[in-house]
C-alpha cells in the first residue's frame, strides 16, 4: 500500500486480512480494527495521549501474575466482562442467571456438606444452604458446587501471599440435590486499586466497590456450566457494583436462625439453582 491516509487507512488494514483462513478471527479481526480506526478518527488523539496508552497497557500486562489477573479486572471495570457474560448466556426458562468469574477463582479443596470453610478468619457466622434442580424442577444429585469468597478484611486467599486456602471449597450434591457448607456473612470490598486499573477508577471518579456476594461455580453432567454470585439484600452497592455485575434475580435476603449443627445463632444464605440443559443436545 502505498497511499496510506486518512481515508484509505482502514480499507488498506482491512485488506491485509484477505489471506486469513480461519474466517471466525478473519471476522474478529476486521471488526476490532474498523472500530479502532473509527475511534481515533473521531477523536484524534496527540502522540502522548497515545503513549499514555501504550504505557498503561503495558502496565496492565506487568500487574498480572498467577495470583492476579489485571486485564479481567479492566475488562470488568469497563463492563466487558459482563456483557461477554450476558451475550454468551441468554436464559429462555427460569434458569439461574449467570454473571462474571472475577479474578480470584482458584482451585478449591474437597469438602463434605455443613463443612466450615471459613478455616483461618473470624466473622459472623453464615450457613448457606440450596438444592440444583433443572428448569423442569428435576432434582439433580452430584452435581458439582465451587464456592469462593473474599474475607471480613475485603481479601480473596489468593491475595495474600501466604498460600494459604481458605473461605473457598467444592462440594458435591445429596441425592436429594442439597448442598449446604458453613462460612462467615460476606462483607462488601475493594477490587484491587494498587495497579493502573485502580488508578483508571481514580481518574474517573468511579469507586472500587463491590457488593457483598459468594461465588459459585456449578457443573453437572447433562447442562451447561453455571458461574454466578449470590448478592446479600440490603448491601450498600448493590445499584453500583463497579464489575456490573448485580442482576435482581440473584439478590438474597439473610435470615436469623440457629445454626443446625451447634444450635448458636447465625446467619442463614439461602441459594436454589436451576441448571440449564446442554444447548447441543
Amino acid at each position: 500500500m502505498r497511499d496510506f491516509n486518512e481515508n484509505t487507512a482502514t480499507d488498506g488494514v482491512l485488506k491485509s486480512f484477505q489471506t486469513i483462513k480461519n474466517q471466525r478471527l478473519k471476522e474478529l479481526m476486521g471488526s476490532i480494527v474498523s472500530h479502532l480506526h473509527m475511534v481515533v478518527k473521531e477523536t484524534e488523539p496527540t502522540f502522548e495521549e497515545w503513549l499514555k496508552a501504550i504505557e498503561f497497557l503495558t502496565k496492565t500486562g506487568q500487574k498480572c501474575d498467577d495470583r492476579r489477573q489485571e486485564f479481567i479486572l479492566l475488562s470488568d471495570v469497563l463492563g466487558v466482562s459482563m456483557l461477554i457474560d450476558t451475550i454468551n448466556n441468554r436464559k429462555n426458562n427460569n434458569e439461574t442467571e449467570s454473571t462474571v468469574l472475577g479474578p480470584f477463582h482458584a482451585p478449591a479443596p474437597e469438602i463434605k456438606l455443613g463443612d466450615n470453610i471459613a478455616k483461618h478468619v473470624e466473622g459472623e457466622k453464615c450457613f448457606v444452604k440450596g438444592t440444583v434442580k433443572n428448569s423442569e424442577g428435576l432434582i439433580i444429585a452430584d452435581a458439582s458446587v465451587d464456592v469462593w469468597q473474599s474475607g471480613p478484611d475485603g481479601l480473596y486467599d489468593v491475595q495474600k501471599g501466604n498460600n494459604v486456602v481458605d473461605l473457598r471449597g467444592k462440594m458435591k450434591t445429596d441425592i436429594d440435590g442439597n448442598f449446604c457448607f458453613r462460612t462467615v456473612k460476606p462483607q462488601f470490598y475493594p477490587v484491587p486499586t494498587d495497579g493502573p486499573v485502580g488508578e483508571v477508577l481514580n481518574l474517573l471518579g468511579r469507586h472500587p466497590y463491590r457488593p457483598a456476594h459468594i461465588h459459585f461455580m456449578v457443573k453437572a453432567e447433562g447442562y451447561e456450566d453455571l458461574t454466578t454470585h449470590a448478592f446479600i439484600e440490603g448491601d450498600p452497592y448493590l445499584d453500583s457494583d463497579t464489575v456490573f455485575a448485580v442482576k435482581e434475580s440473584l439478590i438474597r435476603k439473610l435470615n436469623d436462625i440457629n445454626d443446625p449443627l451447634d444450635g448458636k445463632p447465625c446467619k442463614e444464605l439461602e441459594f436454589n439453582v436451576i441448571m440449564e440443559k446442554n444447548k447441543l443436545e
